[in-house]
């Protein structure tokens, strides 16, 4: 790669890895370009050229961004750059590395040789509510009291039972949460819990696992988990993914 291509055009920001020579990953990245390395001081920043005007979070260019992603997870852990961080020319770039250095190699020996596991637990029932109203019995009173006998339940009696349900909704959430982490945690760095994204996620949990142990210790306990549920709840995990969740990175420029 000759230094004029490395001085001119913009540049795509994808991740940062611990690296202190040249390397090429194919055209691989967004739009088709080819994706390098622009190293400073044993950190590397892994861009791609990108034109004129503002990056879209088109889906193609979502997937290409993972892509890359991926194809870094074959090599080692990176610090994954959120979508659509562009700068305008590999001297940025070397500035962005410089600036950011303490905090680069400080969560790169924190992800090194982790990768990031993703846990979804959902109730699977036909009707949340009703299930609910058949395992909570003071849900199932108030559901009766205000709703039953074939009466017309005004707004205030629906928004009782609505705070009601939400109230034990939760308190379900944290109390399954505790018990799978509680198994989870001894093949697991760290653990986080993130917003569930329906009514019907129990759990959605991020794990930092070591690489080695994916494939025994975290999904034996994954198993252990999930044998201690009925039916009605579904256990979906995947990965390995780059760290997103146990990453934090707010870039200097």
């Amino acid at each position: 790669m000759d230094g004029k291509e490395l001085k001119n055009g913009r540049k795509y920001l994808y991740a940062v890895i611990p690296a202190t020579g040249e390397q090429e990953y194919g055209n691989i990245g967004i739009d088709g370009e080819k994706v390098y390395l622009i190293t400073d001081n044993q950190v590397a920043a892994v861009v791609s050229d990108y034109g004129s005007g503002k990056i879209r979070p088109e889906r193609r260019h979502i997937a290409a961004h993972q892509a890359v992603l991926k194809r870094l997870m074959e090599d080692e852990t990176p610090l994954p750059i959120t979508f659509g961080v562009m700068a305008e020319g590999a001297k940025e770039i070397k500035r962005i590395l410089s600036l950011n250095r303490k905090t680069f190699t400080e969560q790169l020996h924190r992800v090194h040789g982790k990768v990031e596991m993703g846990l979804r637990v959902a109730w699977d029932v036909p009707n949340i509510f009703e299930y609910f109203v058949n395992t909570h019995s003071d849900l199932r009173a108030a559901r009766d009291q205000f709703m039953g006998n074939s009466r017309v339940p005004s707004q205030e009696d629906k928004i009782e039972v609505g705070r009601l349900f939400d109230r034990v909704l939760q308190e379900d959430r944290e109390e399954h949460s505790d018990r799978v982490e509680s198994i989870l945690s001894p093949a697991c760095f760290e653990i986080k819990r993130n917003v569930p994204r329906t009514e019907r996620d129990v759990m959605n949990l991020a794990c930092l696992v070591s690489r080695d142990a994916v494939d025994k210790d975290f999904e034996a306990a994954i198993f252990e988990a999930a044998r201690g549920f009925d039916n009605n709840f579904s256990f979906d995990f995947n990965g390995p993914w780059a760290p997103h969740n146990f990453v934090d990175v707010e870039l200097r420029f």
